[in-house]
């Protein structure tokens, strides 16, 4: 197995198409790429994915080969910026977490308020799921980062980024897709896909909303991330509330619809630990209103 095989895969998961993925992700041909996911799945001995007219489905086994995938790219790329930091001279590190997704919209935006001190240190980046980026920071492993308002970390200070809407995410030929907008008594009766407690937040979120409404929607599935999410979806027909960040991931097979009437939010914030005293962390500090104006002046 080689490490471009495990690349191409999970680019192809995240795009949820070979044609987008071998076009815009990788630069090479869809064939090409075809031959390389056919090698690994000969390789690990299991189908990984379905290919449908509208693009790509992961298996159970794809999902779950999904998980230790991006887990063994992370861990070659921390073992690579660790070869190459002790190949050159030591320069201070500042870190930065995301949580998985977000880095697409603000670590661009972040560097370039950053750039003047660029030259003289080295910045670190990772993507997890907001419990582990915040493991991160009260560990000191992480100086900043953009995730949710985690509970029971005390030493972690937070400074809200937006508050993103709920919209629902369904199948692009479903027959609630003719809405404009859908309402929770809409989603009777469907299969439910919520998210997993690897997102409590975001989880109390959408439980608080179904409760308030006095609609009773029970969840079919849960999703440890966004791209199961959207798997789950695609496979069982299902519908689900995702924040609407993660419209920028939709395959062509899923789309998403606002909610009807005023639709829960769930908070991005900026979180560093109290006792951080970097200086490039103050400076980020004292800059996030030109963040926040940035990345929302880039969104519309």
């Amino acid at each position: 197995m080689e490490l471009r095989h495990i690349r191409y895969f999970v680019a192809v998961a995240e795009a949820g198409s070979l044609t987008v993925a071998a076009a815009r992700k990788l630069h090479t041909s869809q064939p090409s790429l075809s031959r390389q996911i056919r090698d690994l799945e000969d390789e690990v001995g299991v189908q990984l994915l379905t290919r449908r007219a509208r693009g790509i489905e992961l298996t159970p086994a794809g999902r779950a080969f999904l998980d230790h995938a991006r887990s063994v790219l992370s861990q070659v790329e921390v073992a690579a910026e660790a070869a190459r930091r002790i190949a050159r001279p030591a320069r201070p590190c500042f870190s930065m977490g995301f949580l998985t997704g977000h880095e697409l919209t603000w670590m661009p935006e972040a560097l370039r308020i950053l750039r003047d001190e660029l030259p003289n240190i080295d910045v670190m980046i990772s993507s997890q799921s907001s419990p582990v980026v915040a493991d991160g920071l009260s560990k000191g492993k992480i100086d900043a980062a953009f995730l949710r308002r985690e509970q029971g970390v005390p030493d972690l200070a937070f400074r809200v980024l937006v508050k993103e809407p709920l919209v629902v995410v369904l199948p692009s030929d479903h027959r609630l897709a003719a809405l404009k907008t859908i309402s929770l008594q809409n989603l009777v009766g469907e299969t439910f896909v919520t998210v997993s407690d690897t997102a409590p937040v975001l989880r109390a979120v959408i439980d608080n909303y179904l409760k308030r409404s006095g609609i009773k929607i029970t969840p079919a599935h849960e999703a440890d991330h966004v791209t199961m999410g959207m798997s789950l979806i695609a496979s069982t027909r299902g519908v689900g509330l995702l924040p609407a960040y993660a419209q920028n991931f939709l395959p062509p097979s899923i789309t998403s619809r606002p909610l009807k009437g005023e639709a829960p939010t769930v908070e991005l914030v900026l979180g560093y630990k109290k006792s951080n005293k970097s200086p490039v962390l103050k400076l980020l500090l004292s800059r996030l209103d030109e963040l926040v104006a940035r990345v929302s002046k880039k969104a519309h």
